[in-house]
């Protein structure tokens, strides 16, 4: 068996598993009496439209936001692109119109909310009295700070016009279904793009003491804009998000099982670490070379052949000036704990297709990993203290690149234990 192949197989199932074309078309609510009117956002906002066009009985309309890149051809809804992590003009300009469409619609009516990750940033419309800079400064100083996707999305649902439940009470009274590919750890559906559709159990105070917690004081508007707390979100119970119902439709966990069904077939024994790990890219590799090791010398939790599968989101606090992306800098502290240990091949990649800003989906790492950097004068240590993931695995021919999938169930992580030696 050929470890890279057998890995790569198990992340394309994983994609495809939340592929729009598969798992939408199943929640497709009845066609209303009145209008039928499609928005939404984030990455795989265009494939999820283009899955409503090809499955919809009947007239629509609509406007979806996604990734510069993202897109996909549709007839009827219309496709911006907007940049993500950090929001731009586009976005803002997207947002703008997307609330304004959805004033002013009857209880007869039909709102259908699409929604991914990335739709945060991508959805970014300012709170009265902020600036998209405003806007840009938080991203960029919460993207730097290690804060989870919880801790980044409270704080920008409350310097949001749109966002935290303050589009579906836009809707109101027309019903608002929301179907939603989660790419966040426990799947909560309002934190999934900043839950423009869902209630929020969050506060200014929330957020304000996540941005405390990291050191973040600046833009003063925005602090100010928190401290004032009269711009509060639509909280659970609030009767204009009445008639709003969000159903789940694609989540790590069911690509997790995905490919477990596949190394089932192949005859290696899957173990599903967990759909939800969170923390330091490099902590987290740490564990996850502990549990291998295991497998690899005790034949716990399972004996080998094993493949150690885990989804979530970790974090990279930024402290260096390389090329970065979590998965790879998850892989190479991953490698630099393994040291070569024979008969351990690994893989993590962002299901979306990019890991942070690059244009690779993750990396792959073998036992000789290091040896070969080293050869090429490519120090394992160095890179990793300058959060360089990338400059490592990219002079070995070792970054998975796949381009944008137009899915997003987050992080996907594969460990191959006790598989035949063998780099290609």
């Amino acid at each position: 068996m050929d470890p890279r192949e057998f890995l790569l197989r198990l992340f394309r199932a994983a994609v495809q598993a939340a592929a729009p074309a598969r798992c939408l078309p199943a929640h497709l609510p009845p066609p209303p009496r009145g209008r039928t009117l499609v928005v939404g956002a984030g990455k795989a906002a265009a494939a999820m439209a283009q899955a409503v066009e090809e499955h919809w009985d009947g007239p629509l309309s609509g406007l979806v936001v996604t990734r510069y890149g993202h897109g996909a051809p549709c007839r009827r809804i219309e496709v911006v692109e907007a940049a993500h992590p950090v929001p731009d003009a586009a976005g803002r300009a997207a947002a703008a119109r997307i609330l304004g469409s959805v004033r002013g619609l009857s209880a007869d009516d039909l709102v259908l909310c699409l929604i991914s990750g990335g739709g945060s940033a991508l959805l970014s419309l300012p709170a009265p009295g902020l600036t998209l800079e405003d806007k840009q400064a938080i991203n960029r100083a919460l993207l730097r700070s290690g804060a989870n996707i919880a801790e980044m999305n409270c704080v920008r649902k409350h310097l949001s016009a749109i966002k935290g439940g303050r589009l579906a009470a836009a809707c109101a009274p027309a019903r608002v279904v929301t179907l939603v590919i989660s790419d966040v750890p426990g799947d909560d559906p309002s934190v999934v793009a900043s839950g423009p559709t869902v209630a929020d159990p969050t506060t200014c105070a929330d957020a304000l003491a996540i941005l405390e917690k990291y050191g973040i004081r600046e833009p003063r508007a925005a602090l100010e804009h928190l401290h004032a707390g009269q711009d509060e979100t639509p909280k659970p119970g609030d009767p204009r998000l009445a008639g709003a119902e969000t159903i789940i439709i694609a989540s790590a966990q069911a690509s997790l099982e995905a490919a477990a069904r596949l190394a089932r077939e192949a005859g290696i024994t899957p173990v599903i670490l967990g759909d939800s790990i969170e923390g330091e890219a490099r902590e987290v590799a740490l564990v996850h070379a502990g549990i291998a090791r295991q497998v690899a010398r005790y034949g716990q939790p399972a004996a080998t052949p094993c493949v150690l599968l885990s989804g979530g989101e970790t974090t990279v606090t930024v402290h260096g000036h390389g090329r970065g992306g979590r998965n790879a800098e998850f892989l190479l502290a991953l490698g630099l704990a393994l040291d070569g240990h024979p008969g351990i091949h690994a893989l993590a990649a962002d299901t979306d297709g990019i890991d942070g800003s690059e244009d690779n989906a993750g990396a792959w790492l073998a036992p000789d990993s290091l040896a070969r950097a080293a050869a090429l004068g490519v120090d394992a240590k160095q890179r990793l203290a300058d959060n360089d993931g990338y400059g490592f695995f990219a002079p070995l021919g070792d970054l998975v690149v796949t381009g944008p999938t137009r899915t997003n169930v987050n992080d996907f992580r594969a460990i191959l234990v006790g598989a035949e030696a063998g780099r290609r």
